[in-house]
């Protein structure tokens, strides 16, 4: 049997911080995510190996697990004793989202397969427990387990980030509304206690876990709590100063602009970006970005006043 270092599997430091290894696991899974990668075997296996890793360096008492094996491994492995401690079984993440924006079973978002765990973590962390969409717990070192958790992708637009918004999803015959608050970000998962499979005798349900993903607006590109935008202002006002109106998250809004603005000066609105996530009466700006778009289809009087500007401006520099 070969020994798993998980650390190498996410690429990252055996003094990793949680936050460090929850990060790398979400950035190698949304690579190799079997939904982006049909067909290819080698990225399935390495997404089962990713989701091995976290599922243990992700939960503190399985990593202290795996870090009492270190090299003793071989050890535990002849002496029978399949766990370092004994500790509880939480599933496997299952598969990505495969329906659209409404109503989605469950079934199709994980799959009816069950574990996927190598004989490694099955040796040391006691094995999948009992497989497929409504796999229960299992008993470990005396106690009883955690039922599997589940995950699933939800797919919301720019606004919706920006108002929040909600979901229904059908778990085990029971309808869910997920709800988000204002200010959710792309790929921020959000927690749904014992909405996983339920577990054993004597054992909590698992929990469900939602990866959202926000498409991207037309109108905008966000940054934290900010965003911005592009606005096109005509020769004369950017010269002369004036009005224009720009698009915000809550609708058009008068925007002054100052005399003499160059192309590609940066306007800030402030408190008209996104909403800070539970902080909803907190926001952040709305940077504007000014094009300044030249006429092409002079007048015989325009081009005549233009010159006339041209020749003042001259004679000014002389």
């Amino acid at each position: 049997m070969e020994y798993k270092d998980y650390y190498k599997i996410l690429g990252v430091d055996k003094k990793a911080t949680q936050a460090e290894i929850k990060k790398a696991y979400r950035s190698l899974a949304k690579k190799y995510h079997p939904d982006k990668n049909k067909g290819n075997p080698e990225a399935e296996e390495k997404f089962k190996d990713i989701s091995e890793a976290y599922e243990v360096l992700g939960d503190e008492e399985k990593r202290k697990q795996y870090e009492q094996l270190g090299a003793n491994w071989r050890q535990f492995q002849q002496g029978g004793n399949g766990r370092p401690g004994g500790g509880q079984y939480y599933g496997r993440p299952g598969g990505g989202f495969q329906g659209g924006f409404a109503e989605s079973d469950l079934n199709d978002m994980f799959g009816g397969g069950g574990g996927g765990f190598s004989d490694f973590f099955q040796q040391f962390f006691g094995g999948a427990a009992g497989g497929g969409f409504g796999g229960g717990g299992q008993r470990t070192g005396g106690r009883a387990a955690k039922g599997q958790d589940y995950q699933a992708d939800m797919e919301i637009s720019l606004q919706e980030a920006y108002t929040g918004t909600s979901r229904l999803l059908n778990v085990n015959n029971q309808q869910l509304r997920i709800t988000t608050k204002p200010g959710v970000a792309d790929g921020q998962v959000l927690r749904i206690k014992g909405k996983g499979a339920p577990a054993g005798a004597g054992g909590t349900a698992g929990d469900l876990y939602i990866n959202v993903r926000v498409h991207p607006d037309p109108r905008f590109e966000r940054h934290g709590d900010d965003l911005t935008t592009t606005l096109d202002v005509d020769l004369y006002t950017a010269i002369l100063g004036g009005e224009a109106q720009v698009n915000t998250m809550s609708g058009l809004l008068k925007l002054k602009i100052p005399t003499g603005t160059q192309n590609g000066k940066k306007l800030r609105l402030r408190g008209k970006g996104m909403p800070v996530y539970g902080q909803p009466d907190q926001h952040g700006d709305l940077y504007v970005n000014i094009e300044v778009k030249l006429p092409t289809d002079l007048s015989t009087e325009e081009r005549e006043l233009l010159e006339r500007l041209r020749a003042l401006r001259q004679e000014k520099a002389a």
